[in-house]
């Protein structure tokens, strides 16, 4: 299953939702809803800086993730950026490939 890594940030009501739920049980409505679109929290990170919270899941295929994250950043309480996170058997088998590109002016 592909594996993905979500950097969230909160906006102001998005914070006063978690200070009001408190951090654990919006870890387990994450994980309950991440479940449900049949993947896995492999990890759960609150942080702080520019991110509030990080997460590494699993879902069946990218359009799930994109669902996923679609669907919290309509919510306006928190705003997700989503990595896909790739092993590095998977860049091997990329280096492989050949590609017909042709530089800009060239």
């Amino acid at each position: 299953m592909p594996r993905y890594l979500i950097e969230g940030s909160y906006t102001t009501d998005g914070t006063k939702g978690l200070l009001q739920e408190g951090g654990s049980r919006r870890r387990d409505t994450v994980t309950k809803l991440i479940e449900g679109m049949g993947g896995s929290v492999e990890a759960f990170y609150y942080t702080f800086g520019d991110r509030d919270v990080i997460v590494i899941y699993s879902v069946p295929d990218e359009t799930t993730a994109l669902a996923l994250s679609m669907a919290v950043n309509q919510s306006g309480k928190v705003r997700l950026t989503t990595h896909p996170l790739l092993t590095a058997e998977d860049v091997d088998r990329a280096a492989k490939q050949t590609v017909g590109y042709r530089a800009p002016g060239a």
